[in-house]
């Protein structure tokens, strides 16, 4: 296959069990273009991006790349046509260099002996047209995730790719290695490779992006130039309606305190941790990865040790030495990674957000069916989880509806205190914005709720306090209106 740039998809169609992930999509790239993928959980993009891969075949429809049409590739003819891929989770040994890394599986070799000398220059060499300074030497699992997405880069590059999927590259990066990325971006736009950038973040798009094809519920709606729209257009064409207000208005909490902790202290927080939770009170978390955000809830939830101090319930002095004593004192957590720790994917919807309160709903040991499934329909409707049947997987879900699935589990326990790490992590703008509006109209209702998010604007928008998290302590407290998105990054940064 020739290695042209000029990629099309044309007509194709998709459908897994209880769900079209495709209709009928037709799409062009140019050569040497930054083109954005956007829509909402569910739209559609991860299945083309597995299909340009091989990852996954389509069932009708062709692929076009320069005059050569096929209708699916498998991994090996996406390589032969010069077309990577970079997803959230890489795919890198971390127990190897970087540079065996780079030429895993076409190692240099002189006879039985590899030629670690020449990766390494050759691997030098590549890092150098990217403008990048990293000692080919290093094992991967040293590296921060901005450079372990380097490393993802530079394998593509050592294949002389021309065509670069990159899926949500920045979910896990700082804000300064974002610069990095969109940096490096550039720089592969100006050495001619065609990138298919998929985001949710509206910020990105607009910076990065030449075109933006928007794609809702399967179907292709419109492909536009970046410079001739506007998130409002772009936001309507993705969801099919307006959203109005981003962050819903809510009521000032009261002073009932719902949740204290005292001089808190695990293996992981090295520093005390003391603040409280009022009843109806988001109370935001502010700091850069690794601050030391997930630990706390992590320690209130009982999934980590508590060494001393103490966490007390309306009052009352709780000891939690597991999630299940957790649960069973009203509190909820909708854990940072849901696909590790929030879902179990082969199971159904129902089971899922059964799965928390089967005590409640069984009688002598059998589950009363009807009651389950009218308890599970209730929450599909109230958060428009969009699945044809709560028979369905939770894998063959988007990450939006499997997120809503998570925080269903916990509404139907009726937790009074709800711990959400990083709940709109990954999805979409319409889905972010009915998180916003559970987590409002929960406040509303008495539930206090700690709401980590590494977007700023989505902490200003929507806490009414904000505790910036540094170094496993807690460096500042803002009631709502007093911070700045500069003001928390300073002080998050240790500025």
């Amino acid at each position: 296959m020739g290695c042209a740039n000029r990629l099309s998809v044309n007509n194709i169609t998709k459908t897994y069990p209880g769900v079209r992930a495709l209709d009928d999509v037709s799409i062009g790239f140019r050569k040497a273009e930054v083109h954005a993928l956007v829509g909402e959980n569910g739209a559609g993009k991860s299945t083309l991006t597995k299909i340009l891969t091989g990852a996954i075949e389509p069932d009708s429809g062709e692929i076009v790349l320069g005059n050569d049409v096929r209708k699916s590739f498998t991994p090996h003819h996406a390589l032969e046509a010069q077309i990577a891929a970079i997803y959230q989770e890489f795919n890198l040994v971390p127990f190897l260099t970087v540079a065996e890394n780079v030429f895993l599986g076409k190692e240099m070799r002189s006879g039985p002996f590899l030629q670690s000398r020449r990766m390494n220059a050759e691997t030098s060499r590549l890092l150098a047209t990217l403008g990048v300074e990293l000692d080919p030497a290093t094992l991967v699992m040293e590296l921060p995730v901005a450079y372990q997405q380097i490393v993802e880069i530079v394998k593509a590059l050592a294949n002389d790719i021309r065509i670069l999927i990159m899926d949500e590259p920045s979910a896990a990066l700082t804000t300064r290695e974002i610069k990095l990325l969109f940096r490096l971006v550039k720089t592969l736009k100006e050495k001619g490779v065609t990138i298919i950038y998929v985001s949710h973040k509206m910020s990105e798009v607009f910076e990065l992006a030449d075109r933006i094809t928007v794609l809702r519920d399967g179907k292709f709606v419109s492909t536009l130039d970046a410079d001739k729209t506007d998130r409002s257009e772009l936001v309507r064409l993705m969801v099919g309606r307006e959203l109005g207000q981003v962050y819903p208005p809510k009521q000032i909490p009261g002073e009932d305190v719902l949740l204290e902790v005292k001089k808190l202290r695990t293996p992981a927080l090295p520093h005390e941790i003391s603040f409280t939770l009022r009843k109806g009170e988001i109370l935001g978390l502010a700091g850069l990865v690794g601050a030391g955000r997930t630990e706390i809830v992590r320690a209130i939830f009982g999934a980590d040790p508590v060494e001393s101090g103490e966490i007390l319930v309306e009052g009352r002095r709780i000891h939690v030495t597991n999630p299940g004593g957790a649960a069973a004192n009203g509190i909820g957590l909708v854990p940072e990674d849901r696909k590790r720790h929030g879902i179990l994917s082969r199971m159904s919807v129902r089971e899922n957000i059964s799965f928390s309160t089967l005590r409640n709903l069984s009688r002598f040991s059998f589950i009363n069916d009807k009651e389950e499934k009218k308890t599970t329909a209730s929450f599909k409707e109230q958060l428009n989880i969009k699945v044809s049947s709560l028979e369905t997987a939770v894998g063959n879900l988007s990450g939006g509806n499997q997120q809503k699935v998570v925080l269903a589990k916990w509404l139907a326990t009726r937790c009074r205190i709800l711990l959400l790490d990083e709940p709109t992590r990954g999805i979409d703008v319409g889905a972010k914005q009915e998180i916003y509006k559970i987590a409002t109209r929960l406040a509303s209702e008495g539930t206090g709720i700690i709401f980590i998010s590494s977007e700023l604007p989505e902490l200003l928008g929507l806490a009414d306090r904000i505790l910036v998290i540094r170094a496993r302590e807690i460096t500042g407290s803002f009631q709502k209106g007093q911070a700045t998105q500069e003001t928390l990054l300073h002080l998050a940064m240790g500025k």
